[in-house]
């Protein structure tokens, strides 16, 4: 699985820095490719000229010391398939979680677009702090893999949690990630996130209260899987994988036309919160309010994207729903995969305030067409993806 992996590994100031010796040696035994970028902190705990010899390669500690005028944490981003920072320590993990770019590998962290992994390693007191769990659960949001801490004896005499993970259980993480990470590969995937706007006038829209967060979490986790993304957005985003820009309804119809039906993508997962109605007619002038008490709109209806393309579809193409409902849910989404016609289902009640519209968390029922039902317990948008992706796909 690691064979031609290109493997960055960020060392922060710790004791642990020199258990990464061992975690070099066992990418490269496994054909990797390995580049180190440490802290200055880091090589009070481990040489330049070991981490060199290990991964037969020179040690990245200067953001700019160049000679082809790319900076370093560009080059270095585009190089590597999956960044691992271990150990990271307390000042690390929280420069990263607040977007701070004090050194070469903060700066990395920031730039880079595929896979991050961070495995804490510090006192007992200091992972347990109220801040520091909170900038941990802040990567976790981002989509960040923490390889958690293990719990036993400590540089500084105690016992508790905090210890780095054992090598082994780093590895391990990493193989997986790979491993998952061909599931999908070869398949193109076409996913839709965030509401739709429809114009009134040119200052006013009806729109929602959709973020775009679940779907796009959908499309990290289809990349993540290894298939060929293509992401059709109503709000701004940058990612590594293609994405189209919509703003209303019939912008998203004919986009995921194009994406799904003529160009024969596989699967399309039909993530975005899009408008049943729209205005009859989009004023090309700001309406005035002058003195009228009332405005009345003529609303008429939107095309039913996901219903057109479960009609649409061939044999092969398989197409995902999403039912966002703020009661009967359960009662609700079977009835609409059994209406639309599509081949899966996923069923979440935007009536609770801590997994509804905007929130970081979700909770949700994975319906086949069959009417077999899994629930997905809370959890962040990120994890709740990526289960979606095992449930539905398998890890192998």
């Amino acid at each position: 699985m690691l064979k031609d992996k290109n493997i960055l590994i960020g060392i922060t100031g710790g004791i642990a820095a020199y258990k990464i010796c061992g975690l070099i040696r066992l990418f490269k035994k496994n054909g990797a490719n390995v580049k180190v970028t440490a802290t200055p902190n880091a090589l009070n705990f481990v040489t330049e000229l070991t981490l060199s010899t290990l991964s037969q390669e020179q040690i990245y500690t200067e953001q700019f010391n160049t000679k082809d005028r790319k900076p370093e944490h560009i080059a270095l981003c585009d190089w590597a398939d999956v960044f691992v920072i271990a150990p990271a320590s307390a000042n690390t993990i929280g420069k990263i979680a607040n977007g701070l770019c004090d050194n070469l590998l903060t700066s990395l962290a920031c730039a880079f677009q595929k896979q991050l992994f961070v495995a804490p390693a510090m006192n007992t007191g200091m992972y347990n702090n109220i801040a520091v769990q909170k900038n941990i659960e802040t990567l976790k949001i981002t989509g960040v893999k923490i390889i958690e801490p293990d719990t036993g004896f400590l540089a500084c005499g105690t016992n508790g949690v905090g210890r780095l993970a054992e090598i082994d259980r780093i590895y391990k993480c990493i193989e997986d990630y790979f491993q998952q990470n061909s599931v999908l590969k070869g398949k193109k995937i076409v996913v839709t996130a965030g509401g739709t706007k429809e114009n009134i006038d040119p200052v006013r829209y009806i729109g929602n209260y959709s973020s775009g967060k679940m779907g796009t979490a959908i499309a990290d986790a289809a990349a993540a899987y290894g298939a060929d993304v293509t992401l059709i957005k109503t709000f701004p985003l940058n990612r590594s994988y293609r994405t189209v820009d919509v703003k209303s309804a019939q912008e998203m119809f004919h986009a995921v036309s194009d994406e799904f039906l003529q160009k024969n993508a596989d699967i399309l997962v039909m993530t975005a919160a899009v408008a049943d109605y729209k205005p009859e007619i989009c004023e090309n002038l700001k309406i005035k309010k002058e003195n009228n008490d009332e405005l009345t709109i003529k609303l008429v209806k939107n095309p039913d994207i996901l219903q057109e393309m479960c009609k649409k579809k061939n044999a092969s193409q398989q197409i995902i729903g999403f039912c966002a409902e703020s009661n009967n849910l359960l009662e609700y989404a079977k009835e609409k995969i059994q209406k639309k016609g599509c081949d899966y289902l996923i069923a979440n009640d935007i009536s609770s305030k801590d997994t509804g519209f905007s929130s970081d968390y979700n909770e949700v029922y994975v319906i086949d067409k069959n009417l077999k039902t899994t629930k997905i317990d809370k959890d962040t948008k990120q994890n709740i993806a990526m289960k979606i992706m095992e449930l539905l796909y398998g890890k192998n």
